[in-house]
């Protein structure tokens, strides 16, 4: 089992729960997310690291030591990583398509 001396697998399964739930809420329900449009508008990274700055700050602050805002500092790095998965899954498909390109 992964972690047990921090209680990772429990934090890890929360963790999937909390963003599970994210896409139900009334700002993930339709076709496009905002945050979709901020990396399509070239903004995402700054988007993401701007969020985990402002919730790691609040933390402790706004009600307390809030897990959520733990939770939520912990999804914008994920949806980070994910997008920088994309970029070089976009970049690996473009060059093979241009090698290809050359053997055709």
């Amino acid at each position: 089992m992964l972690g047990n001396k921090f209680n990772e697998g429990i934090i890890l399964e929360r963790l999937k729960n909390y963003i599970e739930s994210t896409y139900v809420q009334h700002y993930g329900k339709g076709d496009i997310q905002t945050t979709e449009v901020t990396f399509d508008a070239g903004h995402g990274e700054g988007f993401c690291i701007g969020n985990i700055i402002k919730y790691a700050q609040r933390f402790g602050k706004k009600d307390g030591r809030n897990e959520k805002d733990l939770y939520k500092i912990i999804h914008y790095a994920v949806i980070l990583l994910g997008q920088m998965d994309k970029e070089k899954e976009k970049e690996h498909r473009e060059f093979e398509d241009h090698m290809q390109e050359g053997v055709d």
